[in-house]
């Protein structure tokens, strides 16, 4: 090893998500609502998901992520709708995550979402979530990841699922 590559920066690692754009019967989207641990009053909305464990698949990861964030295990699982990439600051430290967003529908209106296994990094950041209109989210004036979810959900309403992952436009924060 050369004196240049023992003090070279490591490398970034990217991270492999499913993420899950969860509906009830009604149409409404579940979404998260989280914030910086450090500054709660930074807050933001997202979809259920997260880091692929050991072997597992992205769709098992989608599935057991959307049981752990909210306790939803009967939800039936759909195609990848999108894909992005997305780097961002959390709990001081810089996130790389190459992001797959699967469709999933549950059979039942009014089914409560309940966290059933976060982790400590989600208990610390997560206030809550509930279920969106899409006439809500669009009207929101809050943060919502990703930046163009309204407009990519009032698409899947009207169209249906994509005959192809769309692939959204990197998300640098």
């Amino acid at each position: 090893m050369t004196d240049s590559e023992s003090t070279a920066a490591p490398r970034s690692v990217t991270r492999q998500v499913a993420r899950v754009v969860l509906l009830d019967p009604d149409d409404r989207i579940l979404l998260l609502h989280g914030y910086e641990p450090e500054d709660p009053a930074d807050t933001w909305w997202f979809t259920p998901g997260g880091g692929l464990e050991g072997d597992e698949t992205r769709a098992e990861a989608a599935l057991r992520e959307l049981a752990e964030e909210t306790g939803i295990t009967d939800a039936e699982l759909g195609p990848v709708l999108w894909q992005r990439h997305c780097s961002f600051p959390f709990d001081g430290r810089r996130w790389d995550q190459d992001e797959w967003y699967y469709l999933a529908r549950v059979r039942h209106t009014g089914t409560e979402p309940r966290p059933q296994a976060l982790t400590e990094l989600e208990t610390r950041s997560l206030a809550g979530l509930r279920w969106w209109t899409s006439a809500e989210l669009s009207a929101a004036r809050e943060t919502v990841y990703p930046t163009r979810l309204a407009e990519l959900l009032r698409t899947l309403l009207d169209e249906g699922p994509p005959s192809a992952p769309v692939v959204l436009a990197p998300e640098i924060v």
